[in-house]
């Protein structure tokens, strides 16, 4: 680790965090209908659909409604996947794709996982990049992000009969927040290098004379919304790491920067929307602590080197640098790691399964923990709100009274749901997991023996179910059964997950928001911001140290003793 990595990690976060408080409070304006710029188009989509905007969703309705336009995209998807070799804009020729590959990909890009079991430059036409998967990016980004300010209005005020609108919150967010930044963003990728072009792969012929085929396409735009709405599907199989997705590290700063921006944004736009900024900070304060620990601890441990290179002299100062570009260096690659993983993103710039074992850990783990630290867009906020509310359930119960979150008494129904909520993620993990190590279709699959194979299968399902997206490596992931069991997964993750938490908000938002009393315990200082902290390391340490102690601490150990798998 050296001081100028530091330094760049400093300055990333610090972009983060500035461009965030004002993000915060545009976001705020447009849930609340305050933004209109865009009037005309937004009003015209409205009628198209039929939909009146003023018309409030009790939590039912409004999670219906969010059923309904993801399902409707699901088949649109699929349809255009399996189609593809009959659809234009497609120069490569490329066929359609399998039913379990389609299946698994149209889940994948509805439900803001990005999970890639292809190579984008080998199997999907431009039409299907632009028309299929980037719309994907915009419309599950959106979701998320009204699901939140569903969630977050649940706490504004006592009594509420609905939580708003969903067509309104999703064309608001698409139109006003996603579109211009991504277009802001995807003309600065364009200036860096990346590929914008509707032309065929180009041809060219190397020093040694062989003809050699460049992968272009209109790739820029894509990787924009890509990071902005941390989905994480990259144009080029290797994501990030190809030089026309990461063309220098002043981009690949640039794409950690977008993942984290929103997420962030919308933490502190939670206390706008119920009045308390203090509330906003104090979750964004959990956020920032769990990301610059989870980057320190990868750069120490990919700073610190392979201990087997080590004892044969390689020099300690590279550091393992296997599986990571030489440009972007080890302090560029750790934020990324953390804020990926952390930020239920999913792109990569370098790969995890050349990590070391504990380097390797930390994005495995800080996907575990809820995908809330940020977190993705949306889901982030919503989740970090659950685990506050068990957070103040814990406090409840050390001090013997009835707790509260922003003056919402947190009772058993509340409190069964925030849990039935949280177990989704464990019960499609671990459940999965245990059975493709004993199932030999799934086992096949399995590139590596020993406690690196079993990390191999417990990331991608941990990848799928916490809709991150990111691969560890080493898994040969198109097959029926993978592509099936992890397309599940990320159902039961999106969706199985947010039903309780919307029934949740719809109970909140029913509650009266009592005065805050001498005996209400503050959820904006110190004390709240610790608490949080440990209940969140807390559930995930129970649910899955472990299977991590199988894993990745195995393999760290017998690592040391000179053993590889």
């Amino acid at each position: 680790m050296t001081l100028i990595g530091w330094a760049q990690i400093a300055l990333v976060l610090a972009a983060v965090v500035a461009a965030a408080i004002p993000l915060a409070r545009y976001i705020a304006a447009v849930a609340a209908g305050r933004v209109t710029f865009l009037a005309p188009l937004e009003r015209a989509i409205y009628a198209a659909g039929g939909v009146d905007p003023a018309r409030g969703m009790g939590w039912q309705a409004y999670t219906l409604a969010m059923l309904a336009a993801n399902a409707i995209g699901f088949l649109i998807l699929y349809a255009q996947l399996r189609l593809q070799g009959l659809l234009p804009l497609n120069p490569q020729g490329f066929d359609g794709l399998s039913p379990w590959l389609a299946f698994n990909t149209a889940v994948s890009f509805t439900t803001n996982t990005n999970w890639q079991a292809y190579s984008g430059e080998a199997a999907m036409s431009y039409l299907s990049q632009m028309w299929g998967l980037a719309v994907h990016n915009f419309t599950s980004a959106a979701t998320g992000i009204a699901l939140a300010l569903a969630v977050a209005r649940a706490f504004a005020a006592g009594g509420l009969k609905d939580l708003g609108n969903f067509w309104a919150d999703f064309v608001r967010m698409a139109l006003y927040v996603l579109l211009p930044l991504a277009v802001l963003v995807g003309l600065v990728f364009v200036a860096m290098g990346m590929p914008q072009t509707l032309a065929p792969y180009a041809e060219a012929t190397t020093l040694e004379g062989a003809t050699q085929t460049i992968p272009l396409g209109p790739a820029a735009f894509q990787i924009a919304i890509k990071h902005l709405g941390t989905n994480g599907g990259g144009f080029f199989g290797v994501n990030s790491l190809h030089p026309f997705e990461g063309p220098s590290a002043l981009a690949t700063a640039l794409q950690t920067w977008c993942q984290a921006v929103i997420p962030f944004a919308l933490a502190l736009a939670f206390g706008h929307i119920v009045r308390d900024p203090r509330q906003g900070r104090a979750l964004v304060a959990v956020m920032l602590t769990y990301v610059v620990v989870a980057t320190a601890i990868v750069y120490a441990a990919e700073a610190g080197g392979n201990p087997l290179h080590l004892a044969l002299g390689v020099d300690p100062a590279m550091g393992n640098m296997e599986g990571k570009d030489l440009r972007f260096g080890q302090a560029l690659v750790a934020l990324f790691t953390a804020t990926t993983t952390g930020a239920s993103c999913g792109a990569v710039n370098a790969m995890f399964d050349s990590f070391t074992p504990l380097g390797g850990m930390i994005p495995l783990f800080l996907i575990q923990l809820g995908e809330v630290l940020p977190g993705g867009v949306g889901s982030g906020l919503y989740g970090m709100l659950v685990f506050a509310l068990l957070a103040v359930f814990v406090a409840g119960l050390m001090v013997g009274r009835t707790p509260e979150y922003l003056g919402k008494k947190v009772q058993a129904r509340e409190v069964k749901l925030a849990m039935l909520a949280v177990l989704v993620l464990p019960a499609a993990i671990l459940g999965f997991t245990a059975v493709a190590l004993v199932l030999p279709a799934a086992i096949a699959s399995i590139q590596d023996q020993g406690p690196h194979g079993l990390t191999e299968t417990l990331y991608a399902y941990t990848s799928a179910a916490g809709n991150n997206g990111s691969a560890f490596g080493g898994l040969t992931a198109d097959t029926p059964w993978l592509n099936v069991t992890l397309g599940i997964a990320m159902l039961l993750g999106r969706f199985a997950y947010v039903v309780p938490v919307m029934a949740l908000a719809g109970s909140l938002a029913a509650k009266p928001k009592l005065a805050a009393s001498a005996g209400t315990f503050p959820t904006h200082g110190p004390l709240f911001i610790g608490l949080l902290i440990g209940v969140i390391l807390i559930l995930g340490g129970l649910q899955f140290m472990p299977a991590l102690a199988l894993g990745p601490v195995a393999e760290h150990f017998v690592l040391a003793a000179g053993k590889t798998f």
